[in-house]
């Protein structure tokens, strides 16, 4: 089993910046890679930034130019690095990590972009 913790959310400004941080607990499983995902009210779950274990990223083409994906693999930690956030961004964000012993999620954390 593993078990993700993360950190970083709350409320910000449209423009501002936020960063968020998923570790893993330690096991035994092969981490292929590690994502943020996110689900807004009334939307269905949508994938924001994966990051693989050679460390190949793929973003959702509304975030790309704005938020940045990077992994410790020292500290089984993942970040996203969110730059220039807007009202759409609003939303709770997932942290996965995709392992040859399952798929993994944390509980989430919600991210609102608001004046």
């Amino acid at each position: 089993q593993v078990q993700l913790a993360e950190s970083g959310g709350g409320l910000v400004q449209p423009g501002g910046s936020l960063r968020l941080s998923c570790a893993s607990s330690k096991s035994t499983f092969i981490t292929y890679d590690m994502g943020w995902y996110r689900q807004a009210p009334g939307k269905q779950r949508e994938l924001v930034a994966t990051i693989a274990d050679n460390g190949s990223t793929n973003y959702a083409d509304s975030v790309s130019d704005r938020f940045t994906i990077s992994r410790d693999n020292a500290k089984n930690r993942v970040y996203l690095q969110m730059n220039r956030l807007k009202p759409e961004d609003t939303a709770v964000y997932y942290c996965h990590w995709r392992t040859n012993g399952g798929n993994f999620w944390n509980q989430g954390t919600q991210i609102t972009v608001s004046s």
